[in-house]
């Protein structure tokens, strides 16, 4: 392996530790900050999670700033963003403070997604990535378990205040951020990238694939967890038990996931994935035992790691100038669904739950028959079996 390729692993280890750390300390005591300090009710939640994923909504904007400055500095700008609204999350409790920093994180956040996207599939070999895009995810998993253990002791036992914790999340990730800027040279392309936006038409079942998977985020990020807790009356301390599990399974099966894109192919994988889903969709909705619904839980989550194949489908397609545009418009596809789908299934669930979950089973349904228009070998010219080889 030669030392460009050694140090773009290393780069994107790095950056995944760092959002690991800086995201889980802000996920995990959101709830309990906003309640406790903030003084949040239901319906503050709700304008939260809107204005955090408009960010990624808006994130075509990162091929803009690429006019300015490199696209791996990019990168390290934005985790160094995202670490700066942690760090100030807990000194704001108050409803506008908490908007502004969960704006200020969201925005490093969802440009460090949508450039290291970019750079994954610019650095990595189509051979390589589904495997090392596996090992990310695992080490992720790893470094977001401690995170939470370290958080459990200084609150737990040693009852350190929410702004300190989230102080020391955040001067972590800035020093992390700090020593990729010093440490890493700009490590070469193989091509240089387009600073406008970019739209193909060939580029159409990428583009729908990936509208379609934002929409199934959100039934899992936004209802599958209010299920455990409304339906089940799961605690606080419960949900961390499931999170921990989560994040135990994701170790140990991201990176044979990984393995699996690379020796099945992204069509096989897609349509485990989707056929997987309807089932995981429609038990969420049919059945009545906690215990059922926390396997459920656990694996819908490890669907999440099968995402490495529409990746890997991308770039097998994709004109390697049209990666980091393409990234940035993806994303803003991907958030499409997630501005409207949780008010539109707020308002199903309080008709009936089960509903919102038939219609995520429908959601699944669609993305496979989108699946089954994957080729076993794409390539460019041939994006779908649709196309003329």
């Amino acid at each position: 392996m030669s030392d460009n390729a050694k140090q773009s692993r290393q780069f994107l280890l790095l950056s995944a530790i760092c959002a690991a750390i800086t995201f889980s300390v802000w996920r995990l005591l959101l709830n309990n900050f906003s309640v406790d300090e903030a003084h949040f009710a239901g319906t503050q939640i709700g304008w939260l999670q809107s204005l955090r994923e408009v960010p990624g909504f808006l994130a075509f904007g990162a091929v803009f700033l690429l006019l300015l400055i490199k696209e791996q500095y990019l990168a390290v700008l934005a985790l160094a963003v995202l670490s700066v609204g942690v760090a100030l999350t807990g000194f704001f409790p108050s409803t506008y403070g908490l908007y502004a920093t969960t704006i200020v994180m969201s925005v490093g956040f969802h440009y460090y997604e949508t450039m290291n996207t970019s750079l994954q599939i610019q650095w990595l070999g189509k051979d390589e990535a589904p495997k090392y895009m596996g090992t990310l995810i695992s080490k992720g998993a790893l470094v977001a378990l401690i995170t939470f253990a370290c958080i459990w002791v200084a609150m737990d036992l040693f009852k350190v205040p929410f702004e300190y914790v989230y102080l020391i999340a955040g001067i972590i990730g800035c020093a992390i951020a700090l020593y990729m800027y010093i440490r890493f040279p700009v490590l070469p392309k193989k091509s240089q990238q387009h600073k406008h936006l970019v739209l193909r038409k060939r580029y159409w079942l990428y583009y729908a694939l990936v509208f379609m998977a934002g929409a199934r985020r959100q039934i899992f990020v936004v209802f599958a967890g209010f299920l455990m807790v409304d339906k089940y009356g799961f605690t606080v301390e419960n949900m961390a038990l499931l999170f921990i599990v989560n994040q135990l399974a994701t170790m140990w099966l991201a990176p044979k996931i990984g393995k699996l894109v690379a020796n099945i192919g992204e069509r096989n994988i897609l349509l485990i994935e989707y056929l997987g889903l309807i089932c995981v969709f429609v038990s969420y909705a049919a059945i009545n035992n906690h215990w059922v619904a926390s396997g459920l839980y656990v694996t819908d989550n490890l669907f999440f790691a099968m995402a490495i194949a529409t990746k890997t489908y991308f770039q097998k397609i994709a004109d390697p100038k049209d990666i980091a545009s393409t990234a940035g418009v993806s994303f803003t596809i991907n958030h499409i669904a997630a501005v409207v789908l949780p008010v539109l299934l707020g308002m199903v669930w309080m008709v009936n739950p089960s509903w919102v979950f038939y219609i995520g089973a429908g959601m699944a349904v669609v993305s496979l028959c989108l699946a089954t228009l994957v080729p076993k070998l794409p390539a460019k010219g041939y994006e779908s079996v649709l196309s003329a080889a």
